[in-house]
């Protein structure tokens, strides 16, 4: 059961910062983050039925990194549509 990906402009950026931000700390923190991240796009589009956490978004914890995916998940169009990539230590009203 395979779902489509969509990733919102929003959580590009928020990628694009994080992988930024990681690669002046270490461009080897930066390739482990960018790997966890492809982990997790594999595992939204296989099995994306995550906790739901705040109305209708879910959340997908990157291992190893302070990081969530928010995403909503349509289950009749068989699509996960990620709208950020969340550090988990930021305020939670910063949330989408």
């Amino acid at each position: 059961m395979a779902f489509d990906l969509k990733i919102e402009p929003r959580a590009y950026d928020d990628i694009e910062n994080a992988l930024d931000y990681y690669f002046e700390i270490n461009p080897k923190l930066a390739e482990e983050l960018n790997h966890e991240i492809n982990r997790a796009y594999a595992l939204l589009a296989n099995n994306p039925f995550f906790q739901v956490r705040y109305k209708d978004y879910r959340a997908l914890p990157i291992i190893k990194f302070p990081y969530a995916f928010y995403y909503v998940l349509d289950e009749v169009k068989k699509e996960v549509t990620i709208y950020s990539l969340f550090h988990t230590h930021q305020d939670p009203e910063k949330r989408p």
